[in-house]
């Protein structure tokens, strides 16, 4: 897939994964962002795809390859959020 694609494939991924994931941080998410969140989210949902079947997936602009960067993005979201809640409760507690 060239690099336009890999752009455009993350974008949709990114912008999507984040209108699922949704909250607060969903007005503060740039395009670079869900490009690269999107980009990776692919990249993290084709290893878990084959750690959980052995096969690996063949990243491709078609429907299984779409849900597999999609669910990838939104747990990479979930993640970074969760990271990003705990580190805010800390930085608050140390300011009292």
């Amino acid at each position: 897939m060239g690099i336009i694609l890999w752009i455009v494939f993350g974008a949709l991924v990114g912008w999507i994964a984040n209108l699922v994931v949704g909250g607060r941080e969903r007005q503060r998410q740039g395009c670079l962002v869900s490009v690269l969140v999107g980009v990776v989210g692919a990249a993290l949902g084709g290893f878990v795809y084959r750690l959980a079947t052995g096969e690996q997936q063949h990243f491709e602009f078609d429907f299984p390859s779409f849900g597999v960067a999609i669910l990838g993005a939104i747990v990479l979201l979930l993640v970074l959020r969760l990271v990003s809640a705990a580190t805010a409760g800390r930085r608050d507690r140390d300011r009292w």
